[in-house]
């Protein structure tokens, strides 16, 4: 006899988009694209755009729980290059760096307001290759086409933080209803206001911040595990 009843459900057919606002823990996992970052550790890590100076981090994530689980979107992340500010520092890594702390935040447990010294520790990476592997909860979104047509791209609406109500079912890999990102804004929990990553503060620039792949050696050497994979 073969028993099928523990058997997970098919999955959803190829191609077809992960409804819009989703829950999930998500597994990053970095697909190298041959470019060198600035610090040894990320030797030919980065992915070169095609339409400008940008570099990137071109990363897999994998939906962990749900009747999604096992689900991939990729989404790429600029770590160095493409448009600037006013004050010439490059848009798309500002965007990164707040991302990359929310899913360190989110991985481990921090709450976004702590900046104690264990907590802004644990949020400095040796290179950003250690965020290969990272697990966090997030919400998915569904980005439109830019001609209209129907379809579009899966892409991370935003990352769950310690404080939000979803958290703690989301981490844990229990239900949580899907809560539409073109749906009324959700209410913000109390005290979660939004704040400013510890490195964008002056004087508190991280050594592995990206502006270029100069001088950066052919082979990675290897690295200790970052905090969420001793866990």
């Amino acid at each position: 006899m073969f028993d099928f009843n523990d058997a997970q459900q098919q999955m959803s057919p190829q191609g077809e988009l992960i409804p819009d606002g989703v829950f999930s823990r998500l597994k990053l996992t970095i697909r190298p694209g041959g470019t060198n970052g600035a610090v040894p550790m990320d030797a030919k890590l980065l992915k070169s755009s095609d339409k400008s100076d940008a570099l990137m981090l071109n990363c897999e994530l994998t939906l962990m729980d749900g009747p999604h689980a096992r689900r991939k979107f990729w989404q790429n992340f600029t770590v160095a290059g493409g448009k600037r500010d006013e004050k010439g520092e490059s848009i798309g890594w500002n965007i990164s760096k707040s991302s990359f702390r929310a899913m360190i935040d989110s991985a481990v447990g921090l709450d976004p307001k702590d900046e104690s010294p264990a907590a802004r520790d644990k949020r400095k990476l040796e290179g950003l290759r250690q965020l290969d592997g990272i697990v966090f909860a997030a919400r998915i979104m569904v980005e439109p086409r830019n001609d209209g047509k129907p379809g579009g791209n899966n892409r991370i609406a935003n990352i769950v933080l310690p404080g939000e109500p979803e958290y703690a079912r989301v981490m844990a890999g229990q239900p949580v209803p899907p809560d539409p990102v073109n749906a009324q804004p959700r209410k913000p929990p109390a005290g979660a206001a939004a704040v400013a990553p510890a490195w964008s503060q002056q004087g508190s620039a991280p050594q592995h911040a990206v502006e270029g792949p100069g001088g950066v050696p052919a082979t990675a050497p290897a690295s200790s595990s970052p905090q969420w994979l001793n866990s």
